[in-house]
């Protein structure tokens, strides 16, 4: 396998040390055979000891220490402004780059950073395997994606962009499609006439930690809805592809999305903000007490849009994604609801809830509840699950992010138009929110959320 330059800009920060190096820790201990020469580059000066130790202590967290003799070979640090043309121009001559060892330059940057550093790189002239990794959001909204996009492909072509989703990773993809294409059972079935409504969850545990700079600016609805939760979507609705190759995924996944749109962006969504309560053992402050926030943004910490994907597969059925900070317990799932049947024979008793297919992600699981007779009584119906285990994979989210990326392979990338669908289809949500036309409603802390709220609409 041959090199790869990994160019981390911004790699001073926080999501190098916390999700970036652990990520390529993990990669490099199960890819063996890999060779990534890995080069920091950021705003602070950091002697070469001070970058090394930074790398040795996150490869020593992701237990990866045979990895780290290859990684702390080559490594180094560079101080400096990228959006300076000459010194960004110095950094990538330097580089011992050519057709058979490919660039990464990946944006560990603040979004507004990232957009200047993506204007100074259309000046410059790129190694021909460049491949430019962007962290969301990917704009702020649908008009600066598409400006984004326009300014990327001055660079590099489209398919060498990587609009990084690692929510929706390689194996949590293939098990969705696995589940769904490759079982008779559920393909006739997966359709408006048999489906009630999808709901897909993102509730966390997490509270603000820290990144009110970024969060308070972007709410729950940029930060997971616009983004990771759209996607998965997609993925759930989209039609049977061809392969599970790069091209015929993400055709499948922008059909779903420009058929998709929020029908009432008042009475389909809801917003609300946290306050003070407990999460376990551990106090939580008010939202708008959080150091770095300002209460008078109004920024949600938990949204909830409904989407109908306009289509003959789905017209009519509700998808209802929800993604909220500090729930007392972790939500990762996908939800089908199945319709009744049309009819149950007089004399069957106690029919529970219809039929649900819940698919849990990461851990990657899934629960069939089916409607069965109860035990005991023949004649009463009750309810039973079956449980199993999907395919896991060996590496974190940005692990799979990181072996693709360094392959070249945009499979799990966000291809530009997708990312200017899902501002599309977010942004009349938004500008309701902006009016306050839907409330700002709270729950505590380590709640289930907002009273009146239930799992469904």
């Amino acid at each position: 396998m041959t090199g790869t330059t990994l160019l981390i800009l911004g790699a001073s920060g926080d999501l190098t040390s916390r999700l970036l190096l652990p990520g390529l820790a993990t990669l490099l201990s199960i890819e063996t055979d890999r060779r990534v020469t890995l080069v920091g580059a950021d705003l602070p000066q950091m002697s070469e000891d001070a970058w090394r130790e930074r790398v040795t202590a996150a490869l020593g967290r992701a237990d990866a220490a045979e990895a780290l003799p290859r990684v702390l070979g080559d490594t180094r640090y560079v101080a400096g402004d990228a959006t300076d043309p000459h010194l960004l121009g110095r950094l990538l001559e330097s580089l011992e780059v050519d057709s058979d060892s490919p660039l990464v330059i990946y944006f560990a940057l603040p979004p507004q950073v990232s957009a200047a550093v993506c204007e100074t790189l259309a000046g410059l002239d790129l190694p021909e395997n460049t491949t430019l990794a962007l962290e969301k959001p990917f704009g702020y909204d649908a008009q600066s994606a598409k400006d984004l996009n326009v300014l990327l492909s001055k660079s590099v072509p489209e398919d060498r962009v990587f609009r990084i989703d690692h929510f929706l990773g390689l194996y949590t993809v293939l098990n969705l499609l696995g589940l769904r294409f490759a079982n008779r059972l559920f393909e006739p079935v997966w359709d408006r006439d048999s489906i009630e409504k999808v709901e897909i969850f993102y509730d966390e545990t997490v509270t603000l930690e820290g990144r009110a700079g970024y969060f308070d600016r972007a709410g729950a609805l940029r930060d997971m809805i616009q983004s990771h939760l759209l996607q998965v979507m997609a993925v759930v609705a989209m039609e049977p592809p061809a392969s599970v190759g790069e091209r015929d995924l993400r055709d499948a996944i922008g059909q779903v999305l420009r058929a998709a749109r929020v029908v009432d962006p008042v009475a389909d969504s809801r917003r609300a903000r946290y306050t003070a309560g407990s999460i376990g053992e551990r106090a939580v402050p008010d939202y708008a007490a959080e150091e770095g926030v300002d209460p008078e943004l109004g920024t949600e910490t938990l949204a909830e849009v409904e989407v109908e994907v306009a289509n003959q597969r789905w017209a009519g059925v509700p998808f209802i994604l929800r993604s909220g900070k500090s729930f007392a317990a972790v939500r990762k799932q996908v939800v089908v609801h199945f319709k009744p049947p049309a009819h149950i024979p007089d004399g069957l008793l106690g029919r529970d809830t219809p039929d649900t297919l819940t698919i849990d992600l990461r851990p990657d699981t899934f629960t069939l509840s089916l409607t069965t007779n109860g035990s005991g009584d023949a004649f009463t119906l009750g309810r039973t699950d079956l449980v199993g285990a999907l395919g896991g994979s060996q590496l974190e989210p940005y692990g799979e992010v990181l072996s693709s990326m360094l392959d070249c392979n945009p499979r799990l990338a966000v291809r530009g138009d997708a990312a200017e669908e899902c501002w599309r289809i977010v942004e009349p949500v938004l500008a309701a929110w902006s009016r306050d036309d839907v409330p700002l409603e709270t729950y505590p802390a380590g709640s289930q959320g907002p009273e009146g709220w239930s799992s469904t609409r």
